[in-house]
């Protein structure tokens, strides 16, 4: 009986040895909280642009120039930074992008100091600067979850850093506005600024590649190996790719494939959607739909968390169909199909004068985008392990620069229809679009494998 006991003992001592480690989904989770941060940032210039521009005496134009300075930068900087992110690894440029991000945001605020012209180019250089540090975050973001995840839990773990950019706002938002109202509009920099460096230090005891990180035993190594992650993509004994550094001709071969530059162009409609909700939808609703600036200002935080509630159902039920046998390809797309479909709906506001129709149609509509919105999960699954970096950053090159003609082509068709109804059509196209390239471009979806090249 007593040797029965002491081999029952054994068995649960054994079981609970080898029960896996969820190291993983710390390490996303702190992706998630750095990303709150990032969108904080690149957004602090709109709350505190108001009180900003009548303290300095800045014109409209002036203020023209400074929104645009972040977006041009990020473009820019979106391959030198996925060159960077393959060369030296996430977690030494994720760091000091974090840390030159934060010190940029922080210095932002000692514009008070200066008046005019001066002031322009003051705070045009730091957001632009602010932009360059931030260009790798998200290539980074993507290549750390596909070290990390098997593939039944990318969808999940990319949905989680994704919908930051949603939930940014909804976490963020009111207390810049308060710090704004209270403290003056210095200390939204000052405060944002300091907070990235403050968690830098959590994030870099976090954010370690699998087999360096003290948290993950070697269950978890085994399950997430065996599930298809690229478990030594961050070792730092792997030099081969570090040492050479991936090579630019590899770009051809990304966007000679189908199936990547399907995606990289449904990623630019994706954020042209996006930055309609991000830019016009207030204007839409005091211009369009006769709100008041304060009701508009209350209602466009609604898409925003239908969006962040989109992005987890699509990483939800995307896993959730590759766990029950489902293929990669039609796990992702079913999400994507169906997110793209119910974003169409928007164009139904076109056609009521009800406010509380048109609330209830956009946070559909948006809620549609953020299930749809799976572009950076499939950049998990088919970016080539040599430069899992740099086509994040193509990927987001594409995305962004819808941030550029988005605004302006809403522009001449509000100058040449002086209605929003032909601009809500304009942007369910983009919806639309995304369906084609992901039933007729994409095709299967896998891991890219590159040619060698002399």
């Amino acid at each position: 009986m007593q040797l029965e006991n002491s081999n029952s003992i054994g068995l649960r001592e054994e079981k609970t040895a080898i029960k896996k480690s969820n190291a993983r989904w710390l390490v996303v989770a702190m992706l998630f909280f750095m990303t709150l941060i990032n969108y904080a940032d690149r957004s602090s210039i709109s709350l505190a642009g108001p009180a900003m521009a009548k303290d300095l005496g800045l014109t409209p134009v002036d203020m023209g120039f400074i929104f645009s300075a972040f977006g041009w930068a990020y473009v820019i900087f979106q391959l030198p930074g996925g060159w960077l992110l393959d060369k030296f690894g996430s977690r030494v440029i994720y760091s000091l992008s974090i840390f030159f991000w934060s010190l940029f945001t922080l210095m932002t605020g000692l514009a008070g100091f200066v008046t005019g012209a001066t002031a322009v180019v003051f705070i045009f250089a730091m957001r632009f600067l602010v932009g360059a540090s931030e260009a790798p975050s998200f290539p980074a973001n993507s290549r750390i979850v596909a070290t990390w995840f098997p593939a039944s839990e990318r969808g999940t773990a990319a949905a989680i850093f994704n919908s930051a950019q949603y939930g940014s706002t909804v976490f963020f938002a009111p207390l810049m506005g308060w710090l704004a109202h209270t403290w003056g509009w210095h200390s939204v920099f000052t405060v944002l600024g300091l907070l990235g460096i403050a968690f830098l230090p959590l994030f870099r005891k976090i954010v370690k590649s699998p087999k360096e990180h003290a948290m993950a035993n070697a269950s978890e190594l085994e399950y997430i190996t065996a599930g298809g992650a690229l478990v030594t993509l961050e070792e730092k004994r792997d030099q081969q790719v570090k040492s050479e550094g991936p090579k630019l001709g590899y770009l051809k071969q990304l966007l000679s494939s189908r199936m990547m530059l399907g995606t990289y162009l449904a990623q630019y409609c994706l954020n042209a959607i996006g930055f309609f909700f991000i830019t016009w939808f207030p204007i839409y609703l005091v211009q369009e739909k006769n709100m008041s600036i304060m009701k508009a200002g209350m209602v466009a935080a609604i898409p925003a968390i239908c969006g962040f509630l989109g992005g987890l159902i699509g990483g939800f039920s995307s896993d959730y169909l590759i766990r029950k046998g489902v293929s990669v390809s039609v796990a992702r797309k079913i999400p994507i199909i169906g997110g793209m479909s119910l974003c169409c709906v928007m164009v139904i506001c076109n056609y009521t004068d009800s406010e509380s129709a048109v609330i209830a149609i956009m946070a559909m509509s948006f809620l549609g985008k953020g299930i749809g919105g799976m572009g950076w999960t499939i950049n998990t699954d088919t970016a080539p392990k040599e430069i899992a970096g740099l086509s994040g950053s193509m990927l987001n090159t594409f995305s962004n620069a819808s941030s550029i003609t988005t605004p302006i082509i809403t522009g001449y068709i509000l100058n040449v229809t002086g209605s929003f109804h032909a601009v809500l059509w304009f942007v369910i196209s983009h919806a639309v679009m995304v369906i084609f390239f992901y039933l007729f471009v994409v095709g299967k979806i896998q891991r890219l494998v590159l040619k060698p090249m002399a």
